[in-house]
């Protein structure tokens, strides 16, 4: 099967493998607002080939007879923001994503090829160190001016310093309002080699931090859309199990890429036509705590539609001579 191999599982559990033999699908999506409820509209998506097995010519990582060249999911993710970013010129663009590609390594090419109207807004390691912001004083010493201020500490040093002027803010999250314990500073990071606003949301027994390299964004929002992060997650669960993804029994390399391009298509169109509804759709499968519509409610939906009487009024099947 096209793209599969064994790929590393950070999340495995103790009696799961921990190199399970899978694809690796780098996906980007548009994070949305749909009747009250978020959601992650996919966009666009590359399979990760490991560079082990495309040295080793492996006939699953061939597309059309021809070995593929090698690209890091980094740089998949750059090429894939870059192709739709093009298609919103001169729209400010804000990356949300985990710690792991909160990073130069995306970044750094973004900003080269995006220039400022492209943000990072993703979470810091409790190792990261932080600094201040230098002062811009009259000093007239030789040498350029400083870039970084004084070093403030780690990011977990700064969490145990900050926790008692956490203030109170009520944040959408997760499906409704919440007050949540939270600190924030504007720093400079070494990683990025700019300012950013930290944002420390504390729990009873936890913390962690977000940073985001857009400085305007509020603590509320910074919350909000870091919280809404977890749709993308969601988004593969749809596509695997409501699309029915992961049943595929297709195997070359053509009619694999096809098959998760349409299916993402699919999950995409699913949502818009979620967002055209005049009412809010109910939740079928009633779960303690969650009140708003899932994505299988809307497929029920458009299901319902298909096989109704006027269905053939709206999509009028007559071919025209």
């Amino acid at each position: 099967i096209f793209g599969c191999s064994h790929i590393f599982d950070h999340a495995a559990k103790d009696n799961q493998s921990k190199y399970p033999w899978a694809q690796n699908v780098v996906l980007i999506g548009l994070l949305k607002v749909i009747k009250g409820r978020w959601a992650c509209l996919p966009l666009s998506q590359r399979f990760y080939l490991p560079q082990k097995a495309i040295n080793a010519k492996s006939d699953n990582m061939r597309v059309a007879g021809k070995v593929v060249s090698f690209q890091t999911k980094l740089q998949q993710a750059v090429e894939m923001v870059i192709q739709v970013a093009q298609h919103f010129a001169g729209v400010d663009i804000i990356i949300v994503c985990d710690s792991w590609f909160g990073n130069n390594g995306l970044f750094k090419p973004l900003r080269t090829k995006l220039g400022n109207f492209v943000h990072l807004l993703s979470r810091l390691r409790s190792n990261t160190v932080l600094y201040s912001i230098p002062k811009i004083g009259s000093s007239k010493k030789p040498g350029r001016p400083k870039k970084y201020g004084s070093r403030l500490g780690s990011c977990a040093e700064m969490a145990a310093a900050f926790m008692a002027y956490a203030s109170t803010y009520h944040v959408f999250l997760y499906g409704k309002y919440r007050e949540v314990n939270a600190y924030s500073q504007i720093v400079m990071l070494k990683t990025l080699k700019c300012p950013v606003r930290v944002v420390w949301v504390f729990r009873k027994t936890q913390w962690i931090a977000i940073f985001s390299t857009d400085l305007k964004l509020s603590v509320e929002q910074i919350i909000e859309y870091y919280g809404a992060r977890w749709k993308i997650e969601s988004g593969f669960k749809e596509i695997k199990q409501d699309i029915g993804s992961s049943k595929s029994q297709t195997r070359n390399a053509q009619a694999v890429i096809n098959h998760i391009n349409f299916s993402i298509m699919a999950a995409t169109i699913i949502w818009i036509y979620g967002s055209r509804l005049e009412n809010i759709p109910e939740r079928r499968h009633k779960v303690k705590g969650r009140n708003s519509f899932a994505f299988s409610d809307l497929r029920h939906i458009i299901a319902k539609s298909a096989l109704s009487d006027d269905f053939h009024a709206v999509c009028n099947q007559t071919q025209l001579p």
